[in-house]
């Protein structure tokens, strides 16, 4: 299976509405590694690693996010697999 990763930029209604904790829940659930964060324009950031149907999965997922959320828009940057990453976390 190949691996891949992707650098993520969520924007809309994604603060306050536990979007970074189910990103990583759902990280864990695909067995994805990497990281997720706030940015200080509203918006969230997060780079996943894996098995490239796996990161797809967290690219879909991204796109609705958890229920309270609204997202608005995602952009994608389809990067170079690293293997970087031990586990996937929240940065703060």
């Amino acid at each position: 299976m190949p691996m891949t990763r992707a650098h993520v930029y969520v924007h809309g209604r994604v603060q306050g509405v536990f979007f970074r904790a189910s990103t990583r829940d759902m990280a864990r659930v695909f067995g994805v590694k990497g990281w997720v964060k706030n940015c200080v324009d509203g918006g969230v950031e997060a780079v996943f690693e894996g098995k490239k149907d796996a990161v797809d999965k967290m690219v879909t997922w991204c796109r609705k996010g958890p229920v309270v959320a609204f997202v608005e828009n995602i952009d994608v940057c389809w990067e170079e697999y690293s293997d970087e990453f031990d586990e996937f976390s929240v940065v703060y």
